[in-house]
């Protein structure tokens, strides 16, 4: 049985990817170059397995839909449980421009070198790195991308994170969270959650105001967040790791309406496929997760000193086609 994995860096192609060449959106022929090697944005899949893929087995690794949000974090914070949002720490305009520049003339960004103190932004004092990034000298090592990933907490100083904060209720512990209902893996259930649950655990943020809202959670009077655990909501029929099998089942296959796969392995890797990588659209009209019943199973969330805890009542016990169907109340 694969183990679920925990989204700490960045995760690679199941595919080897190359640079291509291809008319940009932004003006009619204009032309630029493109590798998922340096922009997450632009991989483009070959039809060859990616050698750690192979490595990690994929082949029997836990299929699992790749949710369209951002990524957080559960850990100690002053000692309690704590939501964290996802922050990389990123070089400065002036230390980016020479590692393109590098990229751009060597094809690679091995070999390239950073000076850590100089040439990365500064991050709050809270924040952490992410576990398993390298350290050299004391410092963090940036990762391929040029980034340090890291987390920072989520509280009510940070008004960035105020739709992290929507989630979760540190007077009750608990979080609100989607996931699968019980054994029933086709019916969802959004429920409050305590944090001791979900700690160490990373999760994806969902929602009205997350990356345009593909699941059309919510509305823009009354929005509505959740969190789902990475990993939880698994795939059933997956297709085989094979370039011309998974096109067309995001093609043709219900299931297949997902932003992409997650592959969780036996060793605890994490191996993935985006739409883009095989150069098929997200959003592309209705998606996989609207067409789940749902049932709403929040007690004592948020808290009594939060007005939002009227928005969930009258919902708890009730059952809606979809998530696009649950609708907070004033």
């Amino acid at each position: 049985m694969s183990r679920l994995g925990s989204v700490q860096q960045k995760i690679p192609c199941v595919f080897l990817t190359e640079v291509r060449e291809e008319a940009s959106r932004k003006r009619d022929g204009q032309v630029r170059r493109r590798s998922s090697r340096f922009d997450k944005l632009a991989g483009v899949a070959t039809d060859t397995v990616n050698p750690l893929a192979v490595e990690s087995d994929v082949h029997h690794a836990l299929a699992t839909e790749k949710l369209d949000g951002t990524c957080c974090y559960v850990t100690l914070y002053r000692g309690e449980p704590y939501l964290w949002a996802r922050l990389d720490r990123k070089p400065t305009k002036q230390a980016n421009k020479k590692f393109k520049k590098y990229q751009y003339f060597h094809k690679t960004c091995i070999g390239f070198t950073w000076n850590v103190e100089e040439d990365f932004r500064t991050v709050p004092e809270s924040w952490i790195p992410a576990r398993q990034v390298q350290y050299e000298s004391g410092h963090p090592v940036p990762d391929k991308h040029g980034h340090i990933p890291g987390w920072v907490p989520v509280d009510s100083s940070n008004k960035q994170y105020c739709w992290h904060e929507s989630v979760v209720d540190y007077d009750a512990r608990a979080a609100l969270v989607l996931r699968p209902h019980g054994e029933d893996d086709a019916l969802l259930e959004i429920a409050s959650v305590p944090l001791t649950e979900l700690m160490e655990q990373t999760l994806e943020l969902i929602g009205t105001n997350v990356n345009g809202n593909p699941y059309g959670l919510g509305s823009k009077k009354n929005p509505l967040h959740v969190l789902v655990r990475h990993g939880t909501l698994r795939i059933r029929n997956a297709p085989a790791v094979e370039y011309h099998q998974l096109r067309s089942w995001f093609q043709e296959n219900d299931e297949g309406r997902v932003e992409g796969i997650v592959w969780h392995c036996n060793d605890g890797a994490l191996i993935k496929i985006h739409r883009h990588h095989l150069g098929l659209k997200w959003p592309d009209g209705d998606t996989f997760l609207n067409s789940r019943p749902v049932v709403v199973q929040v007690d004592q969330f948020p808290s009594d000193s939060d007005t939002r805890k009227n928005l969930f009542s009258g919902l708890t016990g009730r059952r809606f086609s979809s998530v696009r169907d649950v609708r907070l109340e004033v």
